[in-house]
């Protein structure tokens, strides 16, 4: 027997309906990068997760009305369901998203309960490296909930910086400031160049101006829509005054007293009168 047509567009309309997992992440995110693979090995094993760019203007909103609709906070990577609004905030391992996707809550990561003792420098003394050690080791008895916590010989083996990097420039710097700050940030970079994933300083620097002139550009751009308005509303006022001008209000013998709807009109000025702050 073949389907009627309501029948076909019912198939239509199931086989259509959005998928409720959605994954949000942004450009840029380290949690981000580790977590992308495992998605996308999820969905070629016949799961459906939306991957959602957050610098995509309609998928932040998206974002926001889950944030505001469940009363939650996450940056990215998050993971949500958007009917029943169980998600996962930060990236986790691959099990525990299979979990997510049982439909099953998710509990928080355990958290540590204090900062860890911040290493000592590339080549700082032995007494240094004791000392920060016997801290570690305190922390690391006070954190033992947590998982994977690495030993204080391990942390010691990976690249450390020999010093302090300059800290960051003015955000709305001049451009000389801008250099200035570049080149300490390269006689740093040069002195750490046992250090991985080092940024050049000329993108660094160019990132920080293309904040800076977008930042400087946004009220240029705020002012050109207030003065428009602004003109309009002048108009608006220019031929109000016009037609009460035109109007003969002289019929017979003079009443002084304004009328309710000259009253009315003196209001409407006065309200776009305060509004241009005249």
């Amino acid at each position: 027997m073949s389907k009627t047509k309501e029948e076909t567009l019912e198939v239509v309309e199931e086989t259509e309906e959005l998928s409720p997992w959605y994954y949000f992440y942004s450009v840029g995110c380290g949690w981000c990068k580790k977590t992308e693979p495992i998605i996308d090995e999820l969905n070629k094993e016949g799961h459906d997760i939306l991957k959602l760019d957050l610098s995509d203007s309609e998928n932040k909103k998206i974002n926001d009305e889950l944030k505001k609709e469940f009363n939650t906070q996450c940056g990215t990577p998050w993971l949500i369901n958007a009917d029943t609004g169980k998600g996962i905030c930060g990236f986790r391992e691959k099990d525990i998203i299979e979990t997510w996707l049982d439909g099953k809550d998710i509990p928080a990561p355990p958290r540590p309960k204090g900062p860890m003792p911040k290493p000592p420098f590339q080549g700082s003394t032995g007494k240094e490296e004791t000392k920060w050690k016997k801290e570690y080791k305190k922390w690391a008895e006070e954190n033992s909930h947590l998982p994977k916590i690495q030993s204080a010989d391990e942390i010691l083996a990976r690249p450390r910086p020999k010093s302090e990097p300059p800290k960051p420039p003015n955000p709305q710097g001049t451009d000389a400031e801008l250099e200035t700050w570049g080149k300490e940030y390269d006689k740093w970079k040069n002195e750490n160049g046992h250090l991985p994933n080092l940024q050049p300083v000329e993108s660094i620097l160019q990132r920080f101006k293309q904040q800076r002139d977008g930042a400087q550009q946004q009220p240029a751009q705020n002012t050109q829509v207030l003065e428009t308005k602004i003109s309009k509303l002048e108009k608006r006022i220019t031929d109000l005054e016009q037609k009460l001008n035109d109007l003969d209000f002289t019929v017979g013998e003079v009443d002084n007293n304004p009328t309710d709807w000259e009253i009315a009109i003196e209001d409407k000025l006065d309200s776009l009168l305060d509004h241009l702050g005249v």
